[in-house]
């Protein structure tokens, strides 16, 4: 069988590998330095399970600009291109999806389009509807960066919006390529697909923001926020996961993730989703305080990546932090080493960590590291248990 991925970023790539271990698979990117990875068996980005796989003999895999050559023969599509949210329209921005569609259209009426990237509830449906549509199915994914083949190897479940013959097809190829037995496999209709999908990662960011307005109160009134926690996580209905406090809810899906769901609610009556989305930026405004009012001349910003065992930027919860210290005139340094000897919305960036270390009063760091142990009297974190 032939599968054409559309989007070599974390999702497209795992998914790519995934099926390449039994199928033939053609990879689709704009970014020749992405293709050409690919093409040498290397990651372009940090995913230590993807690196490893990327290297197997036999894996069936090879990666194009040519996307029309990609489409023709293919079964199975899959469109993992980004849908960056816009606030502008209060919307996700679906037009890489849908030029990938009219693409493969034009050249191939018969392959099942799979749409992996996350879109507002409504937008398969409004797909289908139009022209020439053909078989478009989402498929919801669940893949943390940097885990991104890992969580495909072993998925939590699969989720497949189409309750069709042709929908269990797509999900016994993901079962194939799973090194689980029998992973759970749900087939839903198109829209209940996508609200899985936002429903999901809301809930997640409600659970870090109630762990952060724990921790947020717990240093108003100068208590032991990790005893708060500990004790609060024994009840079993709780649990002690996702509850270590941070900067915020960040990387590339929450945050969006979370405002296209409230756009969707645009006319049903809601309170909770709302005070999701606010209370991220109440915590980034908290935070920042404690940290203007410690009068540092000079603040460290140590890593700009999301989580430890990323090396994605996209909109860390530390880049408000920084922000809103920037906004009150103090100097921010940032140490980042794979932005060294670049600037970082004008604040210097270095690859020297002895140099960073020395240089600041205050070091800000959204989790631990042994690398800032010498310096530990002049970090702030709110890291309590060592964990993302």
């Amino acid at each position: 069988m032939k599968i054409a991925v559309a989007g070599l970023g974390y999702v497209g790539l795992a998914n790519a590998v995934l099926l390449a271990q039994n199928h033939e698979v053609v990879a689709v990117d704009v970014a020749p330095q992405r293709v050409d990875a690919v093409n040498d068996r290397t990651a372009p980005f940090e995913d230590p399970d993807l690196a490893k796989y990327l290297r197997r003999p036999g894996l069936n895999l090879r990666a194009t600009l040519d996307g029309d050559s990609a489409w023709r023969g293919a079964d199975f599509v899959i469109i993992a291109t980004p849908t960056d949210y816009d606030p502008v329209k209060n919307t996700f921005d679906t037009s890489s999806a849908e030029q990938v569609i009219a693409q493969v259209r034009a050249v191939n009426d018969s392959a099942s389009i799979i749409i992996r990237s996350t879109v507002p509830v409504g937008f398969t449906d409004k797909m289908r509807g139009m022209p020439d549509a053909g078989s478009i199915i989402f498929v919801p994914e669940f893949l943390r960066e940097g885990q991104a083949l890992h969580d495909s190897l072993y998925p939590s479940r699969i989720i497949v919006g189409e309750r069709s013959a042709r929908g269990r097809r797509f999900a016994d190829l993901l079962v194939e390529g799973a090194l689980i037995n029998k992973p759970e496999v749900l087939l839903t209709d198109s829209s209940e697909a996508e609200a899985i999908k936002l429903f999901s990662n809301t809930f997640l960011a409600m659970r870090v923001a109630f762990f952060n307005e724990l921790d947020s109160y717990a240093m108003a009134r100068e208590m032991e926020s990790r005893q708060i926690i500990e004790g609060v996580c024994l009840d079993p209905r709780i649990g002690a996961h996702y509850n270590n406090p941070s900067f915020g809810y960040g990387g590339y899906c929450l945050p969006k993730d979370t405002k296209q769901l409230l756009a969707n609610f645009d006319h049903v009556p809601q309170n909770l989703i709302a005070a999701i989305v606010d209370a991220n930026r109440t915590r980034k405004d908290f935070l920042a305080d404690q940290i203007v009012a410690a009068q540092p001349s000079t603040v460290g910003v140590y890593r700009l990546v999301a989580k430890a065992g990323s090396d994605n930027f996209r909109h860390s919860a530390i880049q408000g932090i920084m922000k809103r210290i920037k906004a009150k005139g103090i100097e921010v340094i940032v140490y980042e080493p794979e932005l060294a000897n670049d600037r970082f919305f004008g604040s210097e960036v270095r690859g020297d960590l002895a140099s960073f270390k020395s240089d600041c009063d205050l070091i800000v760091a959204n989790r631990h590291s042994e690398e800032l142990a010498d310096v530990a009297a002049k970090v702030f974190t709110r890291d309590l248990f060592g964990a993302n």
